[in-house]
């Protein structure tokens, strides 16, 4: 979306940063003559828009200067602040994200000092606190957002997800379902209350919102890659195979699922072989005469037969042989 002069930058924040027009109430509110202020609020509008974030905070900062007590200004230039650190995170810049994001908290904190009535900076800050970590005060920021604004679906999937990383499942599990209940068809929000239920040990349900997403939003390749290792959790193996072949189908180059395909498969031969039945027991013919005719058998009754002679020569021998007692 092009960015006008008219328009107050914001950010909502699930896979992408995208930019959404003012209220109305704001918009009048910014658009009293400004002079320098205004002309460099536009170079920083415009270069938003090539996203030269750097850039683009250098002409609010100057905005700013001319027009020190104005919070719309203060708050463009943390959204610059926040997708200049998102940009450094894409390419693997941790040190200027983190300077970045610190950036961005000032200034949205210096926006809620000079209107503390107005929910965008308090959604702003905790969006910029949940991504580096800090949940707390995230969560904080994001109730203060939602007391202002309580229909707004960011602030409680953002919650929702600083929740998850508090391991407050059942608290995450409701913001999500409040979620789902204003944008039913927003599959990240089921994608993230099935990461919730499926830690709480409620795998039917992660199943159902797994499904749920993935019909929403079909050729997103992780859906099916967690959905498989939910039904591993389960022991449904025979389930979970065609759904880490489909996750490869759509990302072969995914790490962590082939190994698990394997132990899905490797568990299914397991049980089969664990309940094939045993193999039935050949029965043996009766022996004939002619089967004993071996010859370790006959080997046997010769010696035998050797002994019997030994024994009858030891017992026999010594004796006088009789005589007929006639004189020859």
């Amino acid at each position: 979306m092009k960015i006008t002069n008219s328009s107050r930058l914001s950010i909502l924040l699930t896979i992408l940063v995208v930019t959404v027009p003012v209220s109305q109430s704001e918009a009048k509110r910014q658009s009293g003559g400004g002079g320098d202020s205004d002309v460099h609020k536009k170079a920083g509008l415009e270069a938003m828009d090539a996203r030269h974030f750097d850039q683009a905070a250098d002409e609010f900062g100057k905005a700013i200067a001319a027009k020190p007590q104005d919070p719309a200004l203060y708050h463009d230039r943390a959204v610059a602040y926040f997708s200049g650190a998102q940009a450094a995170q894409a390419a693997n810049d941790k040190d200027g994200a983190t300077t970045r994001f610190a950036s961005a908290i000032a200034d949205f904190s210096k926006e809620i000092e000079l209107a503390p009535k107005d929910e965008a900076g308090y959604l702003g800050r905790g969006q910029a606190e949940k991504l580096q970590g800090q949940f707390d005060p995230a969560i904080a920021d994001l109730t203060k957002a939602l007391e202002l604004k309580p229909d707004d679906v960011v602030a409680l999937k953002f919650r929702g997800s600083a929740e998850i990383g508090l391991y407050q499942w059942d608290k995450a599990v409701a913001d999500y379902t409040a979620a789902i209940q204003k944008d039913p068809n927003d599959w990240f929000s089921y994608d993230q209350r099935a990461l919730a239920y499926r830690n709480l040990k409620n795998y039917d349900a992660a199943i159902a919102d797994h499904t749920a997403a993935i019909e929403k939003n079909p050729t997103y390749q992780p859906e099916y890659a967690r959905r498989g290792y939910t039904y591993s959790l389960m022991q449904q193996y025979e389930k979970a195979v065609p759904d880490y072949e489909q996750a490869l189908k759509l990302d072969p180059n995914d790490i962590d699922t082939p190994q698990r395909l394997q132990y899905a498969r490797g568990m299914l031969a397991r049980i089969a072989a664990m309940n094939a039945p045993p193999p039935s027991a050949t029965p043996t013919p009766p022996a004939t005469g002619l089967d004993l005719l071996t010859p370790t058998n006959i080997a046997i009754a010769v010696i035998a037969l050797i002994a019997i002679l030994v024994v009858v020569r030891l017992l026999t021998r010594g004796k006088a042989e009789p005589t007929s007692g006639r004189i020859r």
